[in-house]
């Protein structure tokens, strides 16, 4: 019994020491992870695209309309992946969610004021954000949500800003129509868009202009 006694405490002592040095590589990727740079974002406006001739038409909708359309619209962008989240539009904007991070999931909630842009493009303003019970900042949660949480390619996430840019101008519609956001007042349940159809859409060829 004498001689195995030294190999057990060996063997203990290893033990000790792996356990040791894997805690410190858990709280070291956590660290780097919480303090790691902002990124900051900047808006590209593409200017380029010209309809030509065009019939604008103002649609007026309300929130469970919009609400609607917006969560099918993302059931089926996730569609064969492994994330999950949604959008409540009542008296605020608000995503709920999941988001993969530190080798499992937490809870996302966040609440957004919706800001109608000259252009007809939408700026969605952070107003509270929690990601499980993690106590981080509003800007490494918002940089969290851009790296992890899949997106269209016309939305931007703006953590410096705590933001996100919703380019509607920019999305890729099949009828080639063309969305503006008109107006949103989310108390008063009235939503506009300006819906803008060129004439080839129609198979119209545009009058040549009379000089």
């Amino acid at each position: 019994m004498k001689t195995r006694e030294p190999k057990r405490q060996t063997n203990w002592r290893r033990w000790f020491v792996g356990l040791l040095v894997l805690n410190i590589a858990v709280i070291a990727t956590i660290l780097t992870f919480i303090f790691w740079p902002i990124s900051s974002v900047d808006y590209t406006n593409d200017d380029s695209n010209d309809p030509g001739r065009s019939s604008e038409f103002i649609v007026q909708t309300t929130k469970q309309n919009i609400n609607d359309l917006s969560n099918a619209y993302i059931d089926q962008f996730l569609e064969g992946t492994n994330h999950n989240y949604r959008l409540e539009i009542d008296e605020d904007i608000h995503l709920i969610g999941e988001l993969p991070v530190f080798s499992t999931t937490l809870p996302l909630s966040v609440r957004f004021e919706p800001d109608v842009q000259e252009n007809g493009d939408l700026i969605l303003k952070q107003e509270s954000i929690s990601l499980g019970l993690l106590e981080l900042p509003n800007q490494k949660i918002m940089e969290y949500l851009d790296r992890y949480l899949p997106m269209p390619p016309w939305v931007t996430v703006n953590p410096e800003e705590e933001e996100i840019y919703v380019a509607v101008t920019d999305m890729d519609i099949r009828s080639n129509f063309q969305v503006e956001v008109e107006r949103i007042n989310l108390e008063e349940d009235d939503l506009a868009f300006k819906i803008i159809v060129p004439y080839r859409t129609l198979g119209i060829e545009p009058a040549e202009p009379i000089e």
